[in-house]
């Protein structure tokens, strides 16, 4: 499902009163009572990146944009939603991996193991030095958080809890006949969060978009993994917020697949051309258009938790605040 392609204007839309402002490094948009900011910086100094790295306890992503970040805030109930690299890499797995972590790994690791530990061998041992153990893929199932403003201020901190949407409650979806309207762009902002190759096995990625319509914003933060020859791996968070909503009401989908990398690659329109497997949106159309039972429920055998679509939403009431 592609979400973020650019439509033609519709004139027949009215356009709310908006305020644009922009800085070096971001991008701002008032709009109702929202205060929405994108900002895109360079990838991370190497000071940036130490610090970084100290706090995670684990090596980062070959180029991590720390400093990059999208914020939505509520002006009128102080309710904050945000996107960051610091906190997206916070929910990578740390130590040994366990049961539902989704661990990978790559093709050639037991021989290239057992190369260098079978008893036999002639190869002598490589020189290591200590490292903590963690999920080289970078997997993450991280979908925003909320920044504590209690210390800034108390009197507006806010108890509002995402809660599982109604199935029988029609605003407790994402009306995709307007995401895909014509109607006209007033914001538009796509945030790399971290990026890395994977030591040449393949890429990890997490990237997040968002556009501003007349009449809603909507987010998509979307992880994507490739492990070249073993598996294909999409995690994606999807934010819709109708203006004309009253309470003000967001809905967010959270959805993972993964599929085996030839089962992937057998989808391809020719054979001969790879590309599409570089395609992050590809690999996203081709994933969710798989039958549940091979994306979400087999997988790629790895037993990952973060294999399933889960809707929610949140309902942003006066007297919540």
């Amino acid at each position: 499902m592609r979400y973020f392609l650019q439509p033609v204007m519709a004139a027949a839309v009215a356009v709310p009163q908006h305020k644009l402002s922009e800085t070096p490094n971001s991008r701002t948009i008032e709009i109702h009572d929202w205060l929405i900011t994108a900002s895109t910086n360079p990838i991370s100094n190497a000071a940036e990146c130490d610090t970084l790295q100290n706090h995670l306890g684990f090596s980062l992503p070959e180029m991590t944009f720390g400093n990059n970040y999208l914020t939505l805030e509520h002006r009128t109930l102080a309710w904050k939603l945000t996107f960051d690299a610091r906190n997206a890499l916070m929910g990578v797995r740390r130590g040994e991996l366990q049961d539902g972590d989704g661990g990978v790994k790559v093709g050639y690791a037991d021989a290239w193991l057992k190369s260098r530990t079978d008893p036999g061998t002639n190869l002598p041992l490589p020189t290591t030095v200590a490292a903590k153990p963690y999920d080289w893929t970078y997997t993450t199932v991280y979908s925003g958080h909320h920044p504590n403003t209690e210390a800034e201020c108390p009197e507006t901190s806010s108890s509002v809890s995402w809660q599982d949407a109604n199935p029988e409650d029609g605003t407790h979806d994402i009306p995709l006949s307007e995401l895909t309207r014509p109607d006209p762009i007033l914001f538009y902002a796509e945030i790399p969060l971290y990026e890395d190759e994977l030591h040449d096995n393949g890429s990890s990625n997490l990237v997040v978009r968002i556009r501003v319509m007349p009449t809603c914003f909507f987010i998509l933060a979307r992880f994507t993994l490739r492990v070249d020859n073993v598996l294909f791996r999409i995690h994606d968070t999807r934010i819709y917020h109708s203006f004309a909503s009253n309470p003000p009401l967001i809905v967010r989908q959270v959805s993972g697949w993964e599929a085996p990398y030839d089962r992937v690659k057998r989808q391809l329109p020719r054979r001969n051309d790879l590309t599409p497997l570089t395609d992050a949106n590809w690999i996203g159309k081709v994933l969710s258009e798989m039958p549940v039972e091979t994306t979400q429920k087999a997988g790629a055998g790895t037993r990952w938790r973060g294999l399933r679509t889960k809707l929610e939403v949140v309902m942003l009431n006066k007297s919540d605040f």
